[in-house]
């Protein structure tokens, strides 16, 4: 197992040990900064953007004055459930809460629209570890990834 240590001191497990079978085992930099934000969410308000499903790319996008700033990749599975991919914050807009608000409302939308998720993304795995209101969007059959430790 390879293990990253963030800025706030939390091990992250590498994506090869939580059942992500076709990533290389690593936790990248990047993603441990995300990681770190959305466990040290300290309900600082996040910078305000806007959220746009794109559908046909399979992305929600987080936009502010007409610019991507981060998103959230998924995959539709069937009718009734999005794998969750991978979340991403350009580096400039890090530490604002971004990363904490964009998984939120793509959560949130996920409900209102009556689907489950297969979480693929080790920053949603965080998220929603300090959020288990939102587990119950966890797919029962299909859950993803939902081992790992943070300290």
């Amino acid at each position: 197992m390879t293990d990253v240590t963030g800025r706030g001191g939390h091990t992250i497990e590498s994506p090869g040990d939580a059942e992500y079978p076709d990533w290389a085992g690593t936790v990248t930099q990047d993603r441990a900064v995300l990681i770190d934000e959305v466990l040290d969410d300290r309900r600082a308000p996040a910078f305000e953007f806007d959220l746009v499903n794109d559908e046909k790319a399979g992305i929600y996008v987080a936009i502010v004055e007409d610019a991507e700033v981060g998103g959230l990749t998924y995959n539709v599975a069937g009718q009734d459930r999005l794998e969750l991919l991978a979340t991403s914050v350009f580096p400039e807009f890090r530490r604002r809460g971004i990363a904490t608000e964009l998984i939120r409302r793509v959560l949130d939308d996920v409900r209102a629209r009556g689907k489950t998720v297969t979480n693929m993304c080790p920053i949603v795995r965080a998220f929603i570890g300090r959020n288990p209101g939102y587990a119950d969007l966890l797919d029962p059959t299909n859950p993803g990834a939902t081992k790992g430790s943070h300290r």
